[in-house]
């Protein structure tokens, strides 16, 4: 079981991201295989010290519960202050992961801490 530590200071989100999901699928190993999922561990510190611009606070994230009025908007900003740098890392990294039955226990191998 391999286990990698990223360091998030002064990273952009995105590249973060596409870092940790590149390690969680496996695709840094030469027998890489897409439908199996590898044994690996990745831990991101220093979370809340990730490089964020003033422009890209104002993103927003929508979520909708499927009933009529449920339409939820919500900026970036507001989603730190309410839930921390975690949720934020955990969003990217799942819309960086294949939409596939593998993606929540790849998921499950991931820990972030500020």
């Amino acid at each position: 079981m391999a286990h990698y530590t990223i360091d998030a200071t002064n990273k952009k989100i995105g590249r973060l991201a596409t870092e940790v999901a590149d390690l969680l699928r496996g695709k840094n190993l030469p027998d890489y295989t897409p439908y199996l999922k590898p044994n690996h561990t990745v831990a991101i510190i220093n979370a809340s010290k990730l490089d964020i611009d003033d422009s890209k606070l104002e993103h927003i994230y929508i979520t909708y519960s499927g009933y009529p009025g449920g339409l939820k908007k919500e900026t970036r900003g507001h989603m730190l202050e309410r839930l921390g740098y975690t949720r934020i890392l955990q969003h990217a990294v799942r819309g960086m992961l294949p939409d596939n039955r593998l993606r929540d226990d790849m998921l499950k191998h991931l820990s972030i801490t500020d």
